[in-house]
């Protein structure tokens, strides 16, 4: 068993579209007509799966995105990746330091979702692992 993606739902699918495309997610296809709404469906560049999917109805916008506490993308180079969001016109928070090299960096979606960017300390695994908790 593996996960295969989170959906979450937007207000404004064009503005969501606009800021998950700056943050690097690539639109692979979409379903019209569903019971939850219009589905589209993100992956990021190095990821083979879709990874996000945003649901969009306009009849239900966001008012409360409290259930999700944050999401998180891994980036090589975080410095590199939050002056090109910034080129892009999407503020995330300077980089933290949080030891062994593992830095992050936080923004929120147009819904107000949190996303956390992370960089890895060099030789660290794609993600996390057991090792992170020893």
């Amino acid at each position: 068993m593996r996960m295969l993606h989170l959906g979450l739902r937007v207000t404004d699918l064009g503005r969501s579209l606009a800021f998950y495309t700056a943050l690097g997610y690539i639109e692979i296809g979409s379903v019209p007509e569903t019971e939850f709404g219009s589905l589209t469906m993100l992956r990021l560049p190095d990821d083979p799966f879709v990874s996000l999917e945003l649901v969009h109805d306009p009849a239900r916008p966001v008012e409360d995105t409290s259930a999700v506490n944050h999401l998180v993308v891994q980036v090589d180079d975080l410095d590199a990746a939050i002056a090109d969001l910034a080129v892009k016109g999407v503020v995330a928070e300077p980089p933290a330091d949080q030891g062994s090299g593992l830095r992050t960096s936080w923004l929120n979606d147009p819904d107000g979702y949190r996303i956390e960017l992370v960089q890895w300390p060099p030789g660290h695994p794609a993600g996390m692992t057991e090792a992170d908790f020893v």
